[in-house]
């Protein structure tokens, strides 16, 4: 409910594009490694994912004008609020994956299945400049890879298995005010260190 003026607001703006439907949906993994359907705000030309890789980097010419803007302030992640209602996402956690993806995981990255999915996570704090990172790149997927996913797969780990109630009150507050930040580009101090969290969550 309170996210309905901004949610409605940007639905507005992009059915103004009129370049395709305003929200994209795309299949996920999700706990226990079910798949489920995950909504955000397109960003992306009509049939992005059949012209280009699953990573996206700032200067991606498959990028909207509202997208960019919807990207840089994270906003085109509201969708996934339905996602938190139906059970498939958290509000933390770490950020699904494709399934190609997830079948290249090792046995401890598998870890990461033990838990729902979120909206946002230590490593969504740690690369929220993401797109920044993969710029310039001639082959983004690779660079995300030697850039980005090792980190990213040693948060996901560090949370499954030690994040805390604390910790996932200071990923809500830090993932709302880091767009409006004068130290966005500073990275967040690492998860705290506290006892493994008990399986199933």
């Amino acid at each position: 409910m309170l996210s309905s003026p901004i949610t409605l607001g940007i639905w507005a703006r992009i059915k103004l594009d009129r370049d395709g439907p305003a929200v994209y949906s795309g299949r996920r993994v999700g706990r226990g490694g079910r798949e489920f359907r995950m909504y955000k705000f397109r960003t992306m030309v009509t049939d992005a994912d059949r012209v280009g890789g699953p990573n996206t980097p700032n200067d991606d010419p498959r990028l909207t004008r509202t997208g960019r803007v919807l990207r840089r302030y994270k906003f085109d992640e509201l969708p996934q609020l339905y996602n938190v209602l139906k059970g498939d996402m958290s509000f933390v956690g770490p950020r699904p994956q494709v399934a190609d993806e997830v079948a290249g995981y090792t046995a401890e990255e598998r870890e990461i299945l033990n838990v729902r999915p979120g909206i946002t996570d230590w490593s969504s704090l740690r690369f929220h400049n993401e797109g920044e990172i993969l710029a310039g790149h001639e082959d983004p997927d690779r660079a995300y890879a030697e850039l980005i996913r090792p980190e990213k797969m040693r948060l996901g780990l560090e949370y499954v298995r030690r994040g805390t109630f604390r910790d996932d009150l200071r990923i809500i507050i830090d993932t709302v005010l880091l767009p409006f930040s004068k130290t966005a580009d500073t990275p967040p101090p690492p998860p705290s260190a506290g006892p493994p969290r008990q399986a199933g969550r």
